[in-house]
């Protein structure tokens, strides 16, 4: 049979096979070209920044941090350049592997490991994350002869010293690695970063002025990931230099005359509210923590009985014993209750009508008749007792309130404690119990539910001494911003304590001029070789309850139950310019243990204006 071929239809087909294949790849072509066009025109700056990504790097600048100086200039924080040792993930293939290789070779340890492990959550994956601080010569030397361990280096930074050791640490603080907690509370962008934070003290309060702010950098890459060129984009600004109105011959020789007890010191500058010593004992080494603290280090702050951490000064809540006296002596002229002619017997006790308790004076066989210099000079509780009386609660609360008892401070350190200015709402709302007259006569010399701080004693007497100027008191004298400008630091707020009678102050003044210049002052011991005039007032403060029959006897107490030791005072009393308040804990008499301390501070202070190198 013979085929009939349909040449037609045949033509007919490949012509629209042919169509459709041209519109095929005009489509095609249409799309690639847009495409195309999308790619070079609409979106060329962003395609573009993404493939330089995979080159460029932008890192943070860490910016220096400022350094801390006393009044004088005196070094008591700075930066030592430093070298640690790092590790860059996406460059380490294990990681597990070269840390194990790193310990092997006894450049890290565990608590190395473990830290790392902790802190590499929050980097990402081409920073460079920290896993050794403040290596010594010899271990950089043999890490960099080996150079074994790929994405492992070595980086210089500033590692924060504290030169003088453990001396002021609680005014000056410390740094230590930041936390996630640091994290959140801290800026984001200009903490990026860091990773040390003030913890404690003025390396706390003033964290931002010290950190000062982040920079930029831009770090090209290699196909292999080593750094072939880098470009700082926005310098870093340093932190700011902060000079304080400590004095630190006074703050050491405070120390010096501390050391092995607990207990505080406070020197103020009653002119100005500036703080010249602030003390507490037992002191410890702030530079423990800079690169996080050994477990031996903080076992032994942990564990220790003496609580070394505690800022006695700011957060230590004493009873002010008799140093409370020269205030109380004040309410009662200023209220009227007492003039300066009025006298009290003192036979060595003192009763309320229908009450049986005797409340005892200090001394056994009694004063004798006194009047408000004599009750200060002498410290006749038994006076003291009567006033309060008369006085009442309220009142008393009221005139001693002036003084900012019971209340902060203000001064520019974290922690402060307000203590306690008890009175009938008081008790009402923290014991749920009622006032009892009792209770005012032992509020009257500083015992009962009364607590203040050593600072608050200070700022205190400053305002005796000022007749009636209370300031709050500072630590930031100066502040050094770049440029090596000096900016002085805000004026000290103060307030005028209301004085009706301006003699009733210079009679409690001849009051504390006389237990130091009289014949039966309790601080008469203080006036023999001084260059300078004194008043003061000794205090010695219960640490528990004795009941009127029984009989303190030191020797017989645990030593955490023996009295407190307490001093005040101002010099000279012309013309003042300092105040001090100093405690001991647990050592007895103020008289013989805490004055003496007292009179050496002061004399450092008084020796130094001889030489006119206090300002």
């Amino acid at each position: 049979m013979q085929s009939i071929n349909n040449t037609q239809f045949e033509n007919k087909t490949l012509f629209s096979r042919l169509r459709m294949a041209l519109i095929f790849i005009f489509l095609l072509t249409t799309l690639l070209v847009i495409r195309i066009y999308n790619l070079q025109i609409v979106n060329h700056e962003y395609y573009l920044e993404e493939a330089l990504g995979n080159q460029m790097r932008t890192l943070p600048i860490t910016p220096g941090r400022g350094k801390i100086f006393d009044r004088h200039g005196n070094i008591l924080a700075t930066n030592k350049l430093a070298f640690r040792l790092t590790l860059t993930q996406e460059k380490t293939k294990n990681i597990t592997k070269t840390l194990q290789q790193l310990k092997q070779s006894g450049f890290i340890n565990d608590n190395d490991i473990k830290s790392f492990n902790k802190n590499a959550r929050r980097y990402q994956k081409f920073h460079s994350i920290p896993i050794k601080y403040n290596l010594n010569e010899s271990q950089v030397a043999k890490f960099l002869i080996s150079n074994a361990f790929i994405g492992v280096d070595i980086e210089s930074y500033f590692h924060r010293i504290y030169p003088n050791q453990d001396s002021g640490v609680h005014v000056i603080g410390y740094v230590s690695r930041m936390t996630k907690k640091d994290k959140l509370f801290y800026d984001r962008k200009n903490y990026s970063g860091s990773l040390f934070v003030g913890k404690t003290g003025i390396e706390k309060q003033y964290e931002t002025q010290l950190h000062g702010t982040n920079g930029l950098q831009q770090i090209e890459l290699n196909v292999s990931g080593r750094v072939i060129d880098t470009q700082v984009i926005k310098p870093a600004i340093t932190g700011d230099n902060l000079y304080l109105s400590i004095d630190l011959d006074m703050q050491k020789q405070a120390e010096t005359l501390l050391k092995g007890k607990r207990g505080s010191i406070v020197v103020i500058d009653v002119k100005n509210g500036e703080i010249l010593t602030l003390v507490s004992t037992p002191i410890y080494n702030p530079n423990w923590f800079v690169n996080g603290i050994s477990h031996a280090n903080y076992n032994q702050l942990q564990t220790s009985i003496n609580i070394p951490q505690l800022n006695r000064a700011v957060q230590g809540l004493y009873p002010p014993g008799s140093t409370i006296k020269p205030m109380v002596a004040l309410a009662g002229l200023e209220e009227g209750v007492i003039t300066n002619k009025n006298s009290t017997f003192c036979p060595g006790y003192y009763k309320l009508p229908n009450v049986k308790r005797k409340f005892n004076d200090w001394k056994k066989t009694g004063h004798g008749h006194v009047n408000v210099k004599d009750s200060i000079a002498q410290s006749c509780d038994v006076f003291f007792y009567d006033l309060a009386n008369k006085l009442g609660i309220n009142k008393l609360h009221d005139n001693l309130d002036l003084f900012n008892f019971g209340r902060k401070t203000g001064i520019d350190i974290p922690g402060e404690n307000a203590g306690i200015l008890p009175s009938k709402a008081w008790k009402k709302i923290n014991k749920n119990e009622p006032w009892y007259r009792g209770e005012t006569l032992i509020t009257g010399i500083g015992q009962g539910f009364i607590t203040v701080t050593p600072l608050q004693l200070a700022v205190a007497t400053a305002a005796i001494a000022n007749k009636g100027l209370l300031f709050q008191p500072t630590l930031l004298k100066n502040i050094q911003v770049p440029g090596n400008i000096i900016i002085e630091s805000k004026k000290s707020h103060h307030i005028q304590i209301p004085i009706k009678n301006i003699q009733n102050w210079e009679d409690v003044i001849d009051g504390m001029k006389q237990a130091v210049y009289g014949p039966k002052g309790t601080a008469r011991r203080l006036n023999k070789g001084l260059t300078y005039t004194l008043a003061g007032k000794t205090g010695t403060a219960q640490v528990f309850g004795l009941d009127a029959e029984e009989q303190y006897i030191a020797e017989n107490l645990d030593e955490k139950l023996r009295d407190h030791a307490l001093f005040t005072g101002f010099a000279p009393i012309e013309n003042p310019e300092i105040a001090i308040a100093i405690i001991v804990e647990n050592t007895g008499s103020g008289s013989s243990k805490a004055a003496p301390i007292a009179r050496q501070v002061l004399d450092v202070y008084f020796d130094k204006q001889l030489n006119n190198t206090l300002p």
